[in-house]
């Protein structure tokens, strides 16, 4: 026999629970402001561009469409030598980096528009002048090297990295973080909370009976402790005590 769940039983649960749904959010949401602002190491970005144009040999007869789709499909080439060694180790000899081609590699993103004969260049780094300077070396490097490797001369610097007064981080994002840990943190604590809810096969009240046993209450014995049975025997001594004295009372008007 299926168990089904109802919209009424899962908001009883959500408010039964809701503390330790609160404490979840809360609590996930700490850690990630605390790991976003004190663990985590501020990166900033620095991006330098160059275009694919004709070649020296294409300048001095007719530039054809052909020829503009042949830059673009070129710059997909373009983009793989620029991450590749014979590029990046020039940069790291020219700026002094303690990195290998790979790590170096791993700071760099190229990307262009589509159909677009421009090519950007993006480095990152923790350092926001080091950033520039990855950025700008890289493309300057790759314009020097084409040539050579590609027996072409198509490449112009378009823009150069710039460092500005007070460069903002690109990551991490603490508010996006915050907002991640608390839906994370609101997911999880509901989860707890309906697995709190159903792991729990104790009986505790005269509804758990009906429902899980199936058999109706005939009645029901309270629990009395020791306080409630100090507190009966007071009320008695007192009740007692009144009893006795309106008694006396009588006793001597009687007189």
């Amino acid at each position: 026999m299926e168990e089904t769940i109802s919209l009424k039983e899962i908001a009883e649960v959500i408010k039964k629970r809701l503390l330790l749904i609160l404490t979840f959010i809360l609590g996930v949401a700490f850690i990630a402001a605390v790991i976003s602002y004190f663990v985590l190491t501020p990166t900033y970005q620095s991006s330098s561009q160059f275009i694919v144009n004709q070649t020296q040999e294409q300048e001095m007869g007719q530039f054809t469409q052909q020829d503009l789709r042949t830059n673009v499909e070129i710059i997909n080439t373009y983009n793989v030598i620029i991450s590749s060694a014979a590029i990046l180790e020039p940069v790291i000899d020219e700026l002094g980096l303690d990195l290998s081609p790979g790590q170096l590699a791993n700071k760099i993103s190229v990307s262009s528009e589509e159909n677009s004969q421009v090519v950007t260049v993006t480095a990152t780094d923790e350092n926001p002048a080091q950033a520039v300077n990855i950025a700008n070396t890289t493309v300057e490097i790759f314009q020097e090297e084409i040539p050579g490797i590609m027996n072409v001369d198509n490449v112009a610097i378009l823009t150069h990295a710039e460092l500005v007064a007070n460069p903002s981080p690109v990551a991490p994002n603490p508010i996006l973080n915050i907002a991640i840990g608390i839906v994370l943190g609101a997911m999880l604590g509901v989860v707890i909370a309906f697995l709190l809810e159903y792991l729990d096969n104790t009986i505790k009240t005269e509804q758990d009976i009906i429902k899980q046993l199936g058999v109706p209450v005939l009645g029901v014995i309270s629990h009395v402790d020791e306080n409630d049975i100090q507190a009966h025997q007071r009320t008695d001594l007192e009740q007692t005590g009144t009893t006795g004295r309106r008694a006396l009372n009588g006793a001597k008007k009687t007189v």
